[in-house]
């Protein structure tokens, strides 16, 4: 798999990700490229340096920024593995289940989001839905190296054995409780759906409920991405009161 971008390589640095080389240009002077040759250099790292041409053949994403790192396949935690995140903070579970995402670039930016707003994992189907891949990577900005990703076969099953766990699961979608008259401190998992067609009809007649952006213009829906970042971050700011 291949790092691409200053961030998401520097990122798997700090992660001390097993990089197989790190590939970049002679002669980089600005303080990010010489910060991310330094730690190559501490963590013996291979660092292979080759003209920028080169550099836009191996690209698959186009935006290197002159640094792309060689790694193994991502490596997908397990829903326990999510769950043991939280008793390890020993704090309340909170958990994004993204229900068909194929969008690349909105799965990283949702990784990016849950990153920062301390979300404890990230659950997937591993049909019809986007994998960890370089556009995502490069997308979360390195932010896939902080992040629990669990890939299951049926979000149902998994739902149900979150609700047994005490979590109660909540659906992101259109025609429920406003989101900012919920109580959202305890245990939490919320749902949300694909770009064009939404939560599936099961998966959100299994949710607890179903939470609502408020919206006041013309226009009745938001990128999901973005839709993930509103709800995740009033999560976090009722849960810090």
């Amino acid at each position: 798999m291949q790092l691409e971008g200053k961030n998401s390589v520097f990122e798997a640095l700090q992660a001390k990700k097993e990089l197989e080389k790190v590939v970049t240009i002679k002669n980089a002077t600005d303080n990010m490229s010489l910060r991310i040759l330094r730690i190559c250099r501490e963590q013996k790292v291979k660092v292979q340096y080759v003209d920028k041409k080169v550099l836009d053949k191996l690209s698959k994403t186009k935006m290197h920024q002159n640094f792309i790192a060689y790694t193994q396949d991502y490596t997908y935690a397990t829903v326990e593995d999510i769950l043991n995140n939280a008793k390890q903070k020993n704090k309340p579970n909170f958990i994004v289940i993204l229900d068909g995402i194929e969008d690349p670039h909105n799965f990283g930016s949702i990784i990016r989001v849950c990153e920062c707003s301390g979300v404890d994992g990230i659950i997937i189907p591993k049909h019809n839905s986007v994998g960890v891949t370089e556009t995502v990577a490069r997308t979360s900005a390195g932010a896939i190296n902080h992040v629990s990703i669990a890939r299951v076969t049926n979000l149902n099953n998994t739902i149900e054995e979150l609700k047994k766990q005490n979590i109660w699961v909540y659906a992101l979608e259109l025609g429920g409780e406003n989101l900012y008259n919920q109580n959202l401190k305890g245990n939490i998992a919320v749902v949300v759906g694909s770009e064009g067609f939404g939560i599936s009809k099961l998966v959100k007649q299994n949710c607890d409920g179903i939470i609502t952006l408020p919206m006041y213009g013309l226009v009745n829906s938001l990128n999901a991405s973005v839709a993930t970042g509103v709800a995740v971050f009033e999560i976090t700011r009722q849960r810090n009161i």
